[in-house]
């Protein structure tokens, strides 16, 4: 398949090199300019942003909230068969305070509204590390599973097969207005679970409390900043925050 990337950072990069290990074609683009990706060493094939959405079938966008609206003309652009993957979280600490969203708007909602086009959330439900270490074959045991939402079943289940082709299970996590459930500060988000325990922590999810457990976990780094803590230790304290 014929991949567009916007967004080098840990996700995007990472998602980038297990395209292309798998024999797809990828280009990658920084959203601020190609001079951006100088020196860094990435799979795909760097270009422009206006480039990266050319001859593509799937746009996977992998950029901080903020800088949604600054893509707006480019997504314009973009071909209508094309599907528009987000992979993004909220977090107002690095974000701002985005009124809607603070005000009960679906964070991936908000991401569609902002660039105008339907979109499908996938990848937001993995740490970094564990998107680019922890991939299985299928069917092995305690396989890692990512929860994707979306309106349109057909782009869902491609991006789905794709999930599968990198290494991990894929749940069916319902609409766009479901995605919070896979959203910070809900028991889906970043506590690496298998396909049924991840349908279970969807269920369970608790759109009242996320925000504030979100915030826990923010606030628990900040007191032991001091602390080094490993991918595990990250895990467990999003396991043991999420399901509070």
């Amino acid at each position: 398949m014929r991949f567009g990337i916007i967004g080098a950072g840990s996700i995007g990069s990472i998602i980038s090199k297990k395209l292309v290990k798998n024999g797809h074609d990828v280009k990658i683009a920084d959203a601020r300019g190609i001079e951006r990706l100088e020196g860094k060493e990435l799979a795909g094939t760097p270009v422009r942003v206006e480039d990266a959405i050319k001859n593509i079938e799937v746009l996977i966008i992998s950029l901080p909230m903020e800088a949604m609206s600054s893509i707006r003309n480019i997504i314009d652009q973009v071909e209508e068969e094309v599907i528009i993957v987000d992979t993004s979280n909220y977090y107002p600490f690095r974000d701002g305070k985005i009124e809607e969203i603070e005000n009960g708007m679906v964070e991936s909602v908000w991401v569609s509204n902002q660039l105008g086009r339907p979109i499908i959330k996938a990848f937001n439900n993995l740490l970094a590390h564990t998107l680019e270490n922890e991939g299985t074959p299928e069917g092995t045991s305690g396989r890692i599973a990512i929860a994707i939402a979306g309106n349109d079943l057909s782009q869902k289940q491609v991006i789905m097969d794709v999930v599968n082709e990198l290494g991990f299970d894929a749940v069916d996590s319902g609409s766009l207005s479901d995605s919070w459930r896979q959203q910070s500060g809900t028991p889906a988000y970043c506590t690496e679970l298998t396909k049924d325990e991840l349908t279970n922590a969807l269920e369970k999810a608790n759109k009242e409390k996320a925000s504030l457990l979100r915030d826990k976990v923010i606030e628990r780094f900040a007191e032991e900043k001091e602390v080094e803590f490993s991918h595990k230790d990250v895990v467990n304290l999003n396991r043991e925050i999420y399901n509070s």
